[in-house]
Order: C-alpha cells, then sequence, then structure tokens
C-alpha cells in the first residue's frame, strides 16, 4: 500500500480551486440496502434467499387488484384500491409488477411515487388522449418486412422474438402487441415461433448492410437460456452482422434474475464470449427510469455483469412526475453510471394511447438535457431524443425544424431515415398555455395546426 505523505516527500499543501463537495452531490453513491421488503405485509416473513429467487418473484408478481389487495392490505385506504381498479380496466397494457417493485412504493404517498406512476394505473390521474396519440405511434408494423423486425435504420434492425415482459410498463410504445389482451386492446401477435424467427435470420442474411441488431420484445429476460444462445449464435453466424443487443428491463425491476438464475446468466455470458472470440460486441442494453429502482441488488447483479465482461447500457424514457427535472434525472444519471451502467438515451415518451398524463414537452427534454451535459462525463451523459412518430427514427430532442411551443407541436426530419419526409411530435395539451389549450378544443382547428407548424418547417430549412 502507497503512504501517500512519505511519496509526496514536503511538497507543498495542494489549493484546492473548488469548494469541498456536498453531502448531497455524493448522495447517488447511497443505496438502499437490507431487507427493504418487509415492510409489505405480505413480504413480512420472506427472507433475502426467498426474496431473491427469480421464480419467487415471478409468481408472486401483482397482476390484478385482489393480488395488490392481498399484499398490501392495509397500507392504502379502500379508495385508493377501487382507483387502480378502475385504472387497470382502462389501461392499454395489461399489468404486471414484481415484488420488487412493489417494495420500492412509498405506500405513504401512491400517488406521488415515481414507481407506482409507471406500473400501476390509477384512474383519477388519467387524462383525455391527444387526438394524434396512436398505439403503434413509431410506424413499426408498417416498417416491418416480415413479423417482429423493424428494419427502420440503414445498418440496424429490431427483432422482436415474443411479446412477454417480467412487468409491463404503462407508457410502453408496444402497447400494440405486448401482453395479454387488456379490455381497451387486442394485441398483435409476437409469441415465441421458431418459423417466424426464421423469416427475419433469413431477411437479415439477404440485407448485407445490416450490421446492427437490437434484441427486445417483449424482454430478453423472458427467454429462456437455450432461446438465448440460439437467438445469439444464429446471428453471430450472419457474416454481415457485427453487433447484438438484448434488451431488457429486467435489471430495473428484477435484478435477483441475473444472482439467482444461472442458466439464464451463464448463456448470455457464453453468447458474449463467443462474440468477443469472433471480434463481435454483445451487450446488455436495460432501462432504469429512476433512482429509486436501483438497490443494493441492482448493484450486486451490475457487480456479476461487470464480472463477466458484459457492457451494460441504458435507456430511460422522460416521463412526467417521474424524471422530468433536473435533479431527478441528474441523480439517475449518477447512480446508474457510478455502477458501470452507461446513460445511453432519454426518450420523450413516445405518443402511445392512454398514457397522456405521463408525457411531458419537448422543451422540457431540451431543458433537462441543457443542465444534465456536463455533470458528468461524456460517455456517462445521455443522448435526449425525439423517437419521430409515423417512423422517422431517433432524432435529437433539440433539432427540430420547428417547435410551436403555443400549440405543442414540434416538427423533425429524417434525412438518412425517410428523406423529404416530416414528422410532428405533440406536446400534452394539458401542459400548453391557454391559447393553445383553446385552439386544440375545436376539433375543426386540428389539421390546420398541423400544417401551419409544417409550413413554418418548410420555411425555415
Amino acid at each position: 500500500m502507497v503512504d501517500l505523505d512519505q511519496s509526496a516527500g514536503a511538497a507543498a499543501p495542494i489549493t484546492h480551486i473548488k469548494p469541498p463537495a456536498s453531502t448531497a452531490a455524493l448522495e447517488h453513491r447511497n443505496l438502499l440496502e437490507g431487507e427493504f421488503w418487509r415492510k409489505i405485509p405480505a413480504y413480512e416473513k420472506v427472507d433475502r434467499e426467498t426474496f431473491l429467487d427469480w421464480k419467487w418473484q415471478a409468481k408472486n408478481s401483482v397482476n390484478k387488484v385482489s393480488k395488490l389487495l392481498a399484499g398490501l392490505q392495509d397500507l392504502v385506504p379502500q379508495s385508493f384500491y377501487d382507483d387502480v381498479q378502475e385504472g387497470f380496466a382502462r389501461a392499454p397494457m395489461a399489468v404486471r409488477v414484481s415484488p420488487y417493485v412493489l417494495s420500492l412504493i412509498d405506500w405513504v404517498e401512491p400517488y406521488n411515487d415515481p414507481l407506482r406512476i409507471q406500473f400501476i394505473p390509477v384512474a383519477s390521474r388519467m387524462k383525455p388522449d391527444h387526438p394524434f396519440l396512436d398505439l403503434d405511434s413509431l410506424h413499426e408494423k408498417a416498417d416491418a418486412p416480415v413479423p417482429g423486425l423493424t428494419h427502420r435504420y440503414p445498418d440496424k434492425a429490431l427483432f422482436l422474438p415474443l411479446n412477454t415482459c417480467p412487468v409491463y410498463c404503462r407508457y410502453c410504445t408496444r402497447s400494440y402487441a405486448i401482453g395479454p389482451d387488456t379490455e381497451e386492446v387486442e394485441k398483435f401477435a409476437l409469441r415465441v415461433n421458431k418459423e417466424r424467427w426464421a423469416k427475419a435470420f433469413q431477411y437479415i442474411l439477404e440485407r448485407p448492410e445490416l450490421e446492427d441488431i437490437v434484441i427486445s420484445g417483449g424482454d430478453a429476460y423472458q427467454l429462456r437460456p437455450e432461446q438465448i444462445e440460439y437467438i445469439g449464435n444464429k446471428l453471430l453466424e450472419l457474416p454481415n452482422v457485427r453487433r447484438l443487443r438484448f434488451a431488457t428491463k429486467g435489471l430495473a425491476i428484477m435484478p435477483s434474475k441475473v444472482l439467482t438464475d444461472h442458466d439464464w446468466l451463464d448463456a448470455i455470458t457464453r453468447v458474449v464470449d463467443r462474440g468477443r472470440a469472433l471480434h463481435k460486441e454483445v451487450c446488455i442494453h436495460t432501462h432504469f427510469n429512476h433512482a429509486n429502482e436501483f438497490t443494493w441488488i441492482s448493484r450486486d447483479a451490475c457487480n456479476v455483469l461487470m464480472e463477466r465482461g458484459i457492457t451494460v447500457r441504458n435507456q430511460s424514457v422522460l416521463i412526467r412526475g417521474v424524471n422530468d427535472t433536473v435533479d431527478t434525472m441528474s441523480m439517475l444519471v449518477r447512480r446508474i453510471a457510478y455502477h458501470n451502467v452507461h446513460p445511453y438515451y432519454v426518450y420523450t415518451h413516445d405518443m402511445v394511447k392512454g398514457v397522456d398524463e405521463l408525457r411531458t414537452t419537448v422543451g422540457t427534454a431540451v431543458e433537462v438535457e441543457k443542465h444534465i451535459r456536463g455533470t458528468t462525463a461524456g460517455f456517462n451523459t445521455p443522448t435526449f431524443v425525439c423517437d419521430a412518430p409515423g417512423g422517422g427514427g431517433k432524432r435529437g430532442v433539440h433539432s427540430y425544424e420547428y417547435y410551436d411551443r403555443v400549440h405543442g407541436v414540434s416538427v423533425y426530419t429524417a434525412p438518412n431515415v425517410k428523406p423529404g419526409e416530416y414528422f410532428c411530435y405533440f406536446d400534452p395539451i394539458d401542459l400548453l398555455p391557454e391559447e393553445g389549450r383553446n385552439r386544440w378544443a375545436n376539433p375543426d382547428e386540428h389539421s390546420k395546426i398541423v400544417d401551419e407548424a409544417l409550413e413554418r418547417a418548410r420555411a425555415d430549412r
């Protein structure tokens, strides 16, 4: 061990040009420790080994109000359960919440809790849909040459091998396909099917420009170990494929699977190792939205992946009341980066139906990004993007051709994806100034608002 006093000799005292870091500046290093789940009545007697068991987590996930009531009991009043019951009925996404997530929610103030907001709908907070919302707002089906494979960017394709997840996010961009049917939505089928997969592999082989494949869904957590290896090896064997990304929300909502599902972890490790031997990159892309999602269990899971040489990147969604302030986003970015999860993207909330109270404005995204940049290293600073509705792809959120803040219309172009086309993103109406809200209240004005924004965008180019 080096003795800094001896090595420095009689060097003069160092003059610090910055004031000492405050306790708050280091708060991102402090994680929730201990058996925090025991505060939930149903988990009061659950020991550590049981709680970390991924099979127990999956079996005990909440998917109906009766299970929520059985788990929480008297932690919240009956009026809250009634609110959730109606929220379940009106939600376009099925509900599935892991015990891990349930244990992290502040049940003293559930309406304002950032995890409750993401996963458990309450009817009283829902807002009317914007007139231009759509279940498939990114038009993934339109850009799919075979079912479950979207080819939008020149050298990248999105492969959707399945349609299930360990939890269902209310804001999911694939509300059109993911999870079981709901009272509101009959889903587009993307079940596990090797014949469908084979068509995707054949298409990728026949398109030599495709070098980057995202394996999503659904969620790669739900793929069995043999399916992970089957898909990974099939794609690695294609000569044109250079990069694979297994996408999973799992690290944020069921991190113990990495610690206890040894077969799954070994399978993805073997794919990563084989890719490395072939000089091809295989990594995991995950999805933390709030610093509260990252606990000692997350840390231990990320440490295991680090030890195995597996790169992990994060993609967040900017959600109202969850992470749409500089402080909450900064805490998230610094906490996950400290544990070797690289912040990659922050998306403006896609324009999917049934969750307009979760969306915020393009202006908010621009402002948050302005203040996040410079708080940490560049490679740990996420890029804020708008995934242009209608299939324009990811655009830097500030790169709009025109932004009408009164009516909440931002216009983007995508020269390398769909040249010559214009794509409009719409801020939620309730966040607009009074003038904009009043005009949107008249359906006869809707097309005029869009036409005016497009005209200005073309004139400003």
